[in-house]
């Protein structure tokens, strides 16, 4: 038998073996949107939802990125999901959510420090100097190596807006890991999806080779809630999800992070037109709510299978007893929205309960032509 039959068989052997690891499990997807500075909404979920899996596993040391497959992120969102899935050198994912929620919390005010700018600094900005140094001191490990998109536990998928090609642009973890020319460092990826404008300038970056650059603007402008694009490249992507043919195959938590503004507060100038917060918040919200609303059609025949938190009424600080205890709300198929009798406590809860019941997250190297045999020295 040539060696290119016996090559074929033993890559096609270990290929079924590789799917077979799939076959009745679901691809796990979190996302987590963007909106405001303080992402307290995601936060009191992403608390609670690791919560629940510990006492679900019986294990202190679960992790949320135990048990999704894919993890995206938009603004403040971005900087969570980096943080749940920077790796420590070990596998293992650098923070806890509870660590990196009061991340979020005790460094904010360093984070989103207020200048004043214009002419006598009536105009008010964020420093990118202030949020530049916490960011890269955090997505650092302790031996000095900054972190970029390769150093994550699982893949990441990160929206902003390139200023450069008028064009949304997605960092992603499985194009880093395909070229040099799509890393970047991951504490730059978090600033750019961050970079929202009037209050902070555009943020210019570059690949870690230096031949991949981006403008970027504020990743919420485009993508505030980046489920859609998560969604679409698991879909697309079967060298790494082989077994997704469909939504059927997906299961997927969208948390919220409430609205910028109260509705009451969206009112008209006296000279009729909207002020600017109004529009900022119809921008967001309004991108928001169309993808929330095309994935509930998506999965209107396993709607189980996708879960969105929190649709806040109201703008301001809620408390973690709030967003957990607040109904949840449900996307119609064809338009409108439906009170749930599950509180949004409880739907993570019930999350929890498929993702423990599934097992870990696990995905295997996949296997490659070039690698499954060694040629022989001689050639043979």
């Amino acid at each position: 038998m040539e060696l290119s039959k016996i090559t074929l068989e033993i890559f096609t052997k270990l290929e079924q073996k590789w799917l077979s690891h799939y076959e009745g499990k679901k691809t796990r997807i979190l996302s987590i949107d963007g909106g405001g500075t303080k992402g307290l909404v995601a936060g009191a979920a992403l608390i609670h939802l690791e919560d629940k899996i510990q006492a679900g596993t019986q294990d202190p040391n679960s992790r949320i990125a135990d048990f999704f497959d894919v993890f995206t992120g938009s603004g403040i969102g971005a900087v969570f999901a980096a943080l749940l899935t920077a790796d420590n050198g070990n596998g293992r994912p650098l923070f806890t959510a509870r660590e990196a929620v009061r991340f979020v919390t005790e460094k904010h005010s360093e984070m989103f420090k207020i200048k004043h700018v214009g002419i006598l600094g009536r105009r008010r900005r964020f420093s990118g100097r202030s949020i530049d140094k916490v960011l890269k001191e955090v997505l650092c490990r302790k031996d000095g190596k900054v972190l970029t998109l390769k150093d994550t536990c699982k893949p990441l998928l990160v929206p902003c807006y390139d200023l450069n090609s008028s064009a949304p642009f997605v960092f992603s973890r499985a194009d880093a890991l395909e070229s040099p020319s799509f890393d970047f460092d991951l504490w730059k990826v978090c600033r750019a999806t961050s970079s929202t404008p009037s209050l902070f300038k555009p943020f210019q970056l570059t690949s870690i080779d230096g031949k991949t650059s981006c403008f970027a603007i504020d990743g919420g402008l485009v993508m505030n809630n980046p489920t859609a694009a998560a969604v679409t490249h698991v879909l697309h992507n079967k060298h790494d999800f082989p077994s997704v043919n469909g939504v059927e195959d997906l299961l997927v938590l969208s948390l919220e992070n409430g609205h910028l503004s109260s509705p009451s507060n969206r009112k008209l100038r006296r000279n009729g037109e909207c002020s600017t917060l109004s529009v900022v918040d119809i921008v967001f919200n309004g991108v928001s709510e169309t993808v929330d609303q095309m994935l509930g059609n998506a999965f209107s025949l396993n709607r189980t299978d996708y879960a969105n938190g929190y649709h806040g009424k109201e703008s301001g600080e809620p408390s973690m007893e709030d967003v957990l205890g607040e109904r949840g709300v449900e996307s119609l198929p064809f338009g409108g929205k439906r009170l749930l009798t599950e509180t949004n406590g409880q739907r993570i809860e019930s999350f929890v309960q498929r993702l423990v019941a599934s097992g870990k997250s696990s995905l295997p190297p996949s296997p490659c032509k070039e690698t499954a045999v060694s040629p022989l020295a001689s050639g043979r």
